[in-house]
């Protein structure tokens, strides 16, 4: 039977497995408001995996447009304006952090090594 903590109008604000401080009753496992407790729990944890895979992604594409350019395929003038500021921002951005460049494990893009 699941632990939980309600607020003061009511409203479910953590539900647990065992005891812990603060709370304030329990439910039955099958209990709506506790599957609606999970439920909101795993699309706030699949949210927070496709924000990671974004920033991934990022990275990823702005490899690929630097690569496309080096082997002549486009140019930057080739993208929309709005496009070309964001990649010499990132340009520029990357260039001021080079003298550091040497902590950034740039195999697997997870920051220092």
């Amino acid at each position: 039977m699941p632990y939980i903590q309600r607020d003061e109008e009511g409203k479910l604000l953590r539900v647990e497995a065992s005891e812990f401080e603060g709370m304030s009753g329990t439910l039955p496992a099958d209990d709506k408001e506790v599957r609606a407790w999970y439920s909101g729990r795993q699309a706030q944890s699949s949210l927070l995996q496709l924000q990671q895979s974004d920033l991934d992604m990022i990275r990823v594409l702005d490899d690929l447009i630097t690569l496309l350019m080096d082997k002549g395929v486009i140019r930057i003038t080739d993208l929309p304006p709005a496009a070309q500021a964001k990649l010499l921002s990132r340009s520029q951005a990357r260039e001021a952090l080079g003298g550091i460049s040497h902590l950034i494990d740039e195999e697997d893009g997870s920051g220092l090594i």
